[in-house]
């Protein structure tokens, strides 16, 4: 079968302008390598390699040079740790300094080293005198130069490593329990590993081929500070053949560590042919209808203490909130109404807002997130990439000291009992969204917390999966010892999950209340939009309601006048006529169809009105279709004053 010719995209031919220069410096940096490759006797490199004097200097470099990589990794890291993490005065300046070495002369570093830990340097005198160090012209001093001149490297990639890692998976680890220590150790090393590797390698190939600093500094010294680019230096003015030898085994050593970094661990664009593995789709057909019982060892260990819940929240979000042990809170609001505050805040983890937190009779407020014994689900789920599910699940479970195993077998439990135990072997990048999700929930519920935190924990699922979790969640909020916290969009999972809804707005409290009365009664108009209704904001007149959009609306039972109030009117209540009725409705408007949208056996219209605010209406598809409604179609609506709820704000 012949293969289609590849086509080039339009507009990838380089423009010549650009072209001839990138060239020309190509060939600029190619031409001093072909040069050493062009007079490297090559009859003679073994013989000018293995030369005593070559060895005895590659020795030196090798011990020198990893020397400074340790010095490099015990210091920098936690360097570029502070450097990416924690903001304090001065930081610019810091990070200013940590570049200085790499465009400043070599020379003057050895000099700048010399003035300070010199024989008559600042340091020097006190180190010789306190503990007999004399690092000029000593093996210790060759380090301390090359570890000078080469550390950067290692701590500008791994900031830049750090500075692309989420700070939310460190924040989820430590909601699980970890320690900062242990989230260092177990989440963000791991997880930055490429960046610290290329750090790594760079910084051990700079203090390779280091000069400047260390013959000014540490001498030239044969067996002592002589090494290999102080050899070629040596070799330059003896014999030239020996120094284009020397001088080619470094460039080779140079190339092997740029190539084994290129892509892989620089990230640099390319050939990089590594691709993420696939990610499945949900299995279809393989969620059980009844769930199964947790294993006796669970309910052995099941928590039997109860853990009431109060908080007062100040700062963005304000609000005080006191909760029995099981309750379940569903907290809703638009966008930026700080419903991911609370929940940060509850954690310790925002600046935004403060909460004083009492969990039973524990004070938690001045504990750290990871001694609050309070778990959290953010949007994205934030699994660890580097551990399989089964891991991510058994991870709050290690940091509360439970048995390696132990914990695993408790953790495929809670896998098992949220239809994702077979995926148990596979990493994040090995799930699907939901499925991901679910390890997520699953992980954050095998941390047995005090106050569980979800946010938005089911909007990755599928309507059938989405059903099978919400009553496996159901069940366990129903045994759960604690307080929950649900962030969600879904009103489906605030009437069925939550014993109370939370409204927010802008920081503040609007209700809270039971889900029964919250849908009967929405006292923003973005909850009875979310419910499916249409919600129009105004003040109350004698007979109905002045509308905050334009027009009056004419309602059953009026509220005092002046009074600021919110029009709940169910679509379905809404009529549809192609001409002005003449029946019952006291309010009635012309309009234009805008939108139609399907809604399980009925139609949804949007309605604009240059009388009235937006309006949807339910139809069946029959009355559409007698109705002759499409988009654009002008249409009259009518709605009773019977069907108007009024609630003041």
């Amino acid at each position: 079968m012949k293969r289609p010719a590849l086509r080039r995209t339009p507009g990838a031919r380089a423009p010549l302008l650009l072209t001839v220069p990138a060239l020309l410096a190509v060939a600029f940096l190619m031409l001093p390598l072909v040069g050493i490759l062009a007079r490297t006797s090559w009859g003679e490199l073994g013989t000018h390699l293995t030369a005593e004097p070559t060895t005895q200097a590659l020795r030196l470099s090798l011990l020198v040079s990893l020397w400074a990589l340790g010095l490099s990794l015990l210091f920098g890291v936690p360097l570029a740790w502070l450097l990416a993490r924690v903001p304090f005065p001065g930081k610019a300046f810091v990070r200013s300094l940590v570049l200085l070495p790499m465009v400043l002369p070599p020379t003057v570093g050895g000099v700048a080293l010399l003035l300070a830990f010199g024989r008559r340097g600042l340091l020097g005198p006190w180190l010789e005198d306190t503990f007999g160090i004399t690092l000029p012209f000593h093996t210790s001093g060759a380090v301390l130069a090359a570890t000078f001149v080469a550390m950067p490297f290692l701590v500008i990639s791994l900031e830049g490593a750090l500075g692309g890692l989420r700070p939310r998976y460190e924040e989820t680890a430590a909601s699980l329990g970890a320690s900062p220590v242990r989230v260092f150790l177990t989440v963000t090393l791991p997880m930055v590993a490429p960046g610290l590797i290329a750090g790594a390698a760079l910084t051990w190939a700079r203090a390779l081929g280091e000069f400047g600093a260390t013959i000014t500094f540490a001498g030239n010294l044969p067996g002592t500070t002589q090494t290999l680019p102080l050899q070629v230096y040596l070799l330059l003015q003896e014999s030239p053949e020996a120094a284009t030898s020397v001088s080619l085994l470094l460039l080779a050593i140079a190339m092997i560590v740029l190539i084994a970094l290129r892509g892989r661990w620089t990230g640099t664009p390319g050939d990089h042919q590594d691709r993420p593995a696939p990610r499945p789709e949900e299995p279809t057909g393989t969620t059980p209808d009844v769930l199964p019982e947790p294993p006796a060892y669970v309910r052995e260990k099941a928590p039997q203490e109860r853990w009431p819940l109060h908080a007062d929240v100040t700062g963005f979000t304000r609000l005080a909130l006191t909760a029995d042990p099981g309750t379940t809170i569903a907290v809703v609001g638009p966008n930026g109404a700080g419903k991911t505050t609370l929940l940060r805040a509850l954690l310790g983890l925002t600046p935004r807002a403060h909460a004083r937190l009492r969990l039973g009779d524990t004070d938690v407020t001045a504990l750290p997130p990871h001694r609050r014994g309070v778990a959290w689900v953010p949007q994205d789920g934030a699994l660890f990439p580097h551990l399989s599910a089964l891991s991510n699940t058994a991870y709050g479970l290690r940091t509360h000291g439970v048995p390696r195993a132990e914990a695993r077998r408790e953790a495929q439990s809670w896998l098992d009992r949220l239809g994702v135990g077979h995926l148990a072997h596979r990493k994040p990048g090995q799930l699907s969204g939901g499925q991901a999700q679910r390890v997520a929930l699953a992980r954050a519920l095998a941390a047995r917390p005090r106050l569980l935190l979800l946010d938005e924990p089911l909007a990755a699922l599928d309507q059938t999966t989405r059903a099978h979790v919400r009553h496996t969640l159901r069940r366990h909020l129903a045994e759960f010892g604690g307080v929950c916290l649900i962030v969600t969009h879904d009103p489906v999972e605030a009437v069925s999950l939550a014993d109370r809804v939370l409204v927010l707005d802008d920081g503040r409290v609007l209700q809270d209340e039971p889900p029964a009365e919250v849908t009967r009664h929405p006292r923003s108009p973005w909850v009875a939009r979310m419910l499916g209704r249409n919600a129009w904001p105004g003040t109350a007149t004698a007979d109905g309601l002045q509308l905050a959009g334009g027009g009056h609306l004419v309602v059953a039972e009026p509220l005092a006048p002046g009074t600021e109030a919110l029009a709940v009117i169910a679509p379905e209540a809404v009529s549809v006529h192609r001409e002005k009725p003449t029946g019952s409705p006291r309010n009635v408007w012309p309009g234009t169809v805008r939108e139609i949208t399907s809604g399980g056996s009925r139609l949804r219209l949007l309605i604009t009105s240059d009388r009235a605010p937006d309006l949807v209406a339910e139809i069946t598809p029959q009355a559409a279709a007698e109705l002759r409604i499409a988009d654009g179609t002008e249409v009259w609506t009518g709605v009773k004053a019977t069907e108007v709820t009024v609630v003041p704000l």
